[in-house]
């Protein structure tokens, strides 16, 4: 287990065809702490800069500035052997003509341990992995879900100072995903290890990890927890990627006042949000001409209770959802979604009235993008 800390970390790279040089910036001044013994995910878009940082950390790409450091020492000169750590790749690359055993003992044969310590290793992480039963199997012959654990396995077994996880689940079904996604989460917890895991899929990174990283555009967008990514989102992009469904989002929304309350109002005027008191303060400051305004359909409801506020609108559309429904309400053609109950039924066109808590009202900067409320 160790501490992994990226500073000031920028990864370029150059191409140059016709005898012009382009240069490409993969990841732009990067600031991150993994703890010891964290399960961190990285997080975002294909081409953000995810997974050029995990090859940047096991040392698989080299750095173009900045620095990296491992255990408390900087690692940038440092072999991949030298880092102690493990990668899993998207892909199993396993080899198809040994077995499960030979396959999880390969790497330890390579560094010349003993046999006996060799198979004492190799059936310690068979049972944390609970793949005892097909250790004799060929890997050819394994369901995907198997072969995924015999990847991390092969990864673990090294026991490594940090592993790392490059979108292991984004080739296995629905129903296996969800099992090696929790057999993840049990190996990390059992073995106590700093885990980093790259994933386009914001449940996965919400489901398995204490922090995520959101990237975007070679940046670091967010650091936080999921509440702290629900709730208290940086900017626009990370409330509109994180969540589901999504955030509803109106731009070009404008702040009025009325008779001493303050209110984001969308453009023609179709929703109406009463703001909490103690936005009056940095919206004076901002002076700010047009806002985006947000809030998440899991906080507005169908029903009344005391502290919310209502909205009008008319039924549109009802997708029932299994456990919830999604509701879409329209008012002037602008259209809001809520989580209804399962059982909610009402006519197309119908007026209906929701209600929602004004501190779950989020503003951002119609400029940048950032979230106003917590600056």
């Amino acid at each position: 287990m160790a501490e992994v800390v990226l500073r000031n970390v920028k990864k370029i790279y150059s191409t140059k065809k016709k005898r012009k040089r382009t240069e490409v910036v993969a990841v732009k001044n990067l600031n991150l702490t993994i703890q010891d013994g964290e399960f961190l995910a990285l997080l975002g878009p294909s081409g953000c800069g995810k997974t050029t940082t995990l090859r940047m950390i096991v040392g698989l790409e080299t750095i173009t500035e900045g620095q990296i450091l491992i255990g408390g020492k900087v690692v940038n000169n440092w072999t991949p052997a030298q880092r102690n750590v493990a990668m899993a790749f998207e892909t199993y690359a396993l080899y198809s003509h040994l077995s499960v055993r030979d396959n999880l003992g390969l790497c330890l044969k390579a560094k010349g341990v003993a046999a006996d310590e060799i198979k004492g290793q190799v059936e310690q992480i068979a049972d944390v992995l609970r793949i005892t039963d097909i250790l004799e199997a060929r890997s050819s012959g394994l369901s995907g879900g198997q072969q995924q654990r015999v990847s991390l396995g092969r990864a673990l077994i090294r026991n490594p100072s940090v592993s790392l996880l490059d979108e292991p689940l984004s080739h296995l079904e629905a129903s296996l995903r969800l099992e090696t996604r929790i057999e993840i989460k049990r190996i990390h917890q059992r073995l106590k290890g700093t885990f980093i895991f790259v994933t386009h899929d914001q449940m996965e990174a919400l489901a398995l990890s204490d922090r995520v990283a959101v990237m975007n555009f070679a940046e670091l967008q967010q650091v936080g927890t999921r509440s702290d990514l629900y709730d208290r989102p940086a900017n626009v992009f990370v409330a509109d990627f994180v969540g589901e469904p999504p955030i509803n989002l109106f731009p070009d929304s404008a702040i009025q006042s009325d008779r001493g309350e303050l209110f984001a109002v969308t453009p023609r005027g179709e929703f109406k949000f009463a703001l909490p008191p103690e936005m009056k303060a940095k919206l004076e400051s901002k002076t700010k001409e047009s806002v985006t305004i947000g809030i998440r359909p899991q906080y507005i409801n169908v029903q009344d209770a005391e502290g919310r506020k209502p909205l009008a609108g008319n039924v549109a559309v009802f997708e029932f959802l299994g456990e919830t429904g999604n509701l879409t309400v329209t008012n002037q053609g602008l259209d809001i979604n809520v989580l209804a109950p399962p059982d909610f039924h009402a006519p197309k066109g119908e007026p209906i009235e929701l209600y929602y808590h004004p501190g779950k009202v989020l503003l951002f900067d119609a400029e940048d993008g950032r979230n106003i409320n917590f600056e």
